[in-house]
């Protein structure tokens, strides 16, 4: 039983919201793609995605993948080879990138939107185009001339497929620790060593798969500073198969689908990409993008789960209404939907969700008006603030999409927890999330110890000129008034923690360490906040439809009331420093 619509009336009033015509489509490249078109595309997609993605999802996750010693290859599960094959045929895969190499141009907004239904539908799936997608831009901004013209046509049409291949046995979060070499061998590099957590490391869906590899000159530095980034192909330009191989695929609580591998490199052939020991630059580009992807991760799947949530709860009976009057007496028990702790549930991921959603719309707008608007003022603000949100979304999202997926099957009770609902596998897909793109604490610490930082404090202010302004032009409103006082309330105690933070952690560095990721999330409910109210003021400005007001207008309440408080507890938390963490013996843990 799967429930599940693409929500493409919410990523339309998004995109309405977040003035998408003015900032996006004004700009030249970007013409083409007003709403109506930019609907109708991300209509089409969803259509794809639903009608031949989503049947193969629970098939997937129950058959997995298969890995062959003898050969070293992969074979996914049934009928994903065609369905990715369809996919590059209608286009999908180039839809956000450059005409030059044979893309559709699209803005990155609606690739970013469109890559929530594809997750939606076949989260497995989905991870072969996204992670294809982010090597690409990695490759546009730092590969030669050369580089790009070799690889980016068919990477960009799908024929080949990429991998973002980082993590070694002894190193994870700490890139510093690698130990995968590269020798200079005439106009290429030999690589040589392991890589582990590779998604589709290899897999058989494509002629070729184009590795993108950290590792080490024979003269790099140590640590980070001596990372180096290459191209390693499957395949070489004369066919010959490049000593690059599987050597087994790792067996994992979700994703059944997606081949997760060791990969090694025995004098493999690579080509550097940008400046030697430069690497950390192309893979942030890169990391960056696939950030933003994995907090629409958890917007996807818990809007999944949601949708199945409330069909079980219209159709569930279960004991009698607290209220007599709501009591339905022609039959022997009440939907669940009559009770208030199952709407609690049912509004928390709502709330959520959709405010996630349209973070992820405020995030993917400005990454297209960093890239391509023509203002630069536009472009700088739009610039700091993708950087401050990334790793939020990132983070919250993630974490709050598990929330949400386990909330959902708390509706249902002990049917959510069985194959026969598709929830139990969304929480099994969704529980990476937290872990890959660098784990949900560095994200806290890339946003204390970085983003905050950068430019003395730019970027909060930045973030802060936006709070201020939508305040400004809110607070006046009877109607949007208890909406905005409550996001004023918070706004001002999370600048008082961020202050209080910086003055604990001038005098001793663990603080920063013991608070960040409480700190994120107290920054996290006020930015759902500020999300929450810009759709509170653009529902009265539209002058919506009943039915899209009442419904936008007591989630938003729903969101006032019952979510942006926990923002307070995350305060507590983080005025409580790092004692109970650090002052403790160790023996007794």
């Amino acid at each position: 039983m799967n429930f599940y619509r693409a929500p493409l009336d919410d990523i339309r009033f998004l995109l309405e919201a977040f003035d998408y015509t003015g900032k996006v489509q004004s700009m030249p490249q970007f013409a083409d793609f007003d709403i109506e078109t930019s609907m109708g595309l991300l209509e089409a997609y969803a259509k794809f995605c639903i009608d031949e993605l989503l049947p193969l999802n629970a098939a997937g996750d129950q058959q997995g993948v298969k890995y062959d010693p003898e050969t070293h290859d992969v074979t996914v599960p049934d009928g994903f080879v065609k369905a990715y094959k369809d996919f590059c045929a209608n286009g999908y895969a180039s839809l956000p990138h450059s005409p030059e190499y044979g893309g559709l141009g699209a803005p990155f907004t609606l690739s970013v939107l469109g890559q929530e239904v594809i997750v939606a539908s076949n989260k497995s799936f989905s991870m072969c185009p996204g992670l294809t997608s982010g090597l690409i831009e990695a490759l546009e901004a730092h590969g030669s001339d050369e580089l790009k013209a070799t690889f980016l046509p068919k990477l960009v049409s799908g024929e080949w497929a990429g991998t973002m291949a980082l993590t070694e046995p002894q190193c994870g979060t700490d890139l510093g620790l690698l130990t995968t070499k590269a020798e200079p061998f005439g106009d290429h590099f030999k690589l040589t060593g392991t890589k582990t957590w590779i998604t589709f490391g290899e897999h058989g869906m494509t002629d070729n798969i184009i590795h993108f590899v950290l590792a080490r000159l024979p003269d790099a530095p140590e640590g980070i500073k001596g990372i180096s980034t290459f191209l390693v192909p499957k395949v070489l330009a004369d066919g010959s198969r490049n000593p690059v191989y599987c050597g087994g695929t790792d067996h994992k609580v979700g994703i059944h689908a997606s081949p997760t591998c060791v990969v090694n490199l025995e004098d493999a052939v690579g080509y550097l990409v940008g400046v030697p020991h430069k690497g950390m630059r192309s893979m942030f580009t890169m990391m960056n993008a696939a950030r933003l992807q994995v907090g629409t991760e958890g917007v996807a799947l818990g809007e999944a789960a949601y949708q199945n949530a409330l069909a079980f709860a219209k159709d569930r009976r279960q004991s009698r209404s607290l209220d007599k009057a709501k009591q339905d007496l022609e039959n022997s028990a009440d939907c669940i939907l009559v009770h208030p702790d199952v709407r609690r549930m049912l509004l928390n991921v709502k709330s959520t969700t959709e405010g996630l959603r349209g973070l992820v719309a405020w995030i993917a707008i400005n990454y297209d008006v960093m890239h391509h608007a023509e203002d630069g003022e536009a472009k700088d603000k739009a610039s700091d603030l993708v950087a401050l949100l990334t790793p939020i979304i990132k983070s919250f999202g993630s974490e709050r999409g598990f929330a949400n997926i386990s909330e959902a099957m708390q509706v249902m009770g002990g049917a959510g927890y069985t194959a026969d609902w598709p929830v139990e596998q969304y929480m099994r897909d969704e529980r990476i999330a937290m872990i890959y793109e660098g784990t949900n604490h560095i994200q806290a610490l890339d946003l204390v110890g970085r983003k905050l930082m950068t430019g003395g404090g730019r970027l909060m202010r930045v973030f802060a000129g936006e709070v201020g302004a939508l305040l400004k032009a809110t607070l006046g409103d009877e109607r949007l008034a208890p909406f905005a006082n409550a996001l004023k309330v918070e706004s001002k105690r999370l600048n008082d923690t961020t202050m209080g933070m910086a003055g604990a952690a001038m005098q001793d560095n663990e603080v920063v360490g013991a608070v960040a990721s409480n700190y994120l999330n107290q920054f996290a409910l006020v930015t759902l906040g500020y999300i929450w109210l810009k759709i509170a003021q653009t529902v009265v400005e539209l002058d919506a439809d009943d039915k899209v007001r009442r419904n936008k207008m007591q989630t938003a309440r729903f969101y006032f009331e019952m979510v942006l408080p926990e923002a307070a507890m995350y305060a507590a938390k983080v005025a409580a420093g790092k004692g109970s963490m650090m002052e403790i013996d160790v023996d007794l843990l």
